[in-house]
């Protein structure tokens, strides 16, 4: 699996970015937003009962990240049909404020190393990802537990701080001197 200090690799994905057949689909790729930090997380399957409880929740703080210069990302190897089916039947998904990208052919998440041996379907795993393509911290769920959206923010915080954070750090408390 890659991990901190890895370079994100290369994508160039379908990606659904609204409810509307008419202009649900578009094509991301890894130079979509140059000079910006992503968080890039992956869920297992659509149709499913813990993913939409954090996809929602990612949706829910899209605003936050935004403020950060952070681009959201969400991925499963699922198809981009599947993803808008699943937005236009889900209330929590409907309106979500970033692109759902469908890595059916398992490139990017078999580059990653984050397949499920047994299923075959990407773990929950999350990147962040900075201006210059590096992963900066990645986290990796078993299928049946979800993750913390909240956590995620407060640790995209911490990373562009460039500061010694401790734990539990917020943003805007004190970081640490290292004298």
């Amino acid at each position: 699996m890659l991990t901190v200090g890895d370079r994100f690799p290369d994508y160039d994905l379908t990606a659904v970015v609204s409810s509307d057949p008419g202009d649900a689909f578009t094509r991301l790729g890894g130079d979509s937003h140059p000079g910006e930090w992503r968080v890039v997380f992956f869920w297992p399957k659509d149709f499913t009962f813990v993913c939409p409880t954090e996809i929602a929740g990612f949706g829910a703080l899209e605003g936050e990240f935004r403020q950060r210069g952070a681009r959201l990302l969400g991925v499963s190897t699922d198809s981009e049909y599947v993803h808008l089916a699943w937005r236009q039947s889900h209330g929590l998904l409907k309106d979500l404020p970033f692109p759902m990208l469908s890595d059916l052919k398992r490139d990017l998440s078999g580059s990653l190393g984050i397949l499920d041996g047994g299923e075959g379907v990407c773990l929950r795993a999350t990147f962040v990802v900075d201006p210059e393509g590096v992963i900066r911290f990645v986290s990796v769920n078993d299928l049946s537990v979800g993750r913390s959206p909240q956590e995620v923010l407060r640790t995209l915080d911490a990373l562009q701080t460039g500061e010694l954070c401790p734990v539990d750090w917020q943003r805007g408390e004190a970081t640490l001197d290292a004298a």
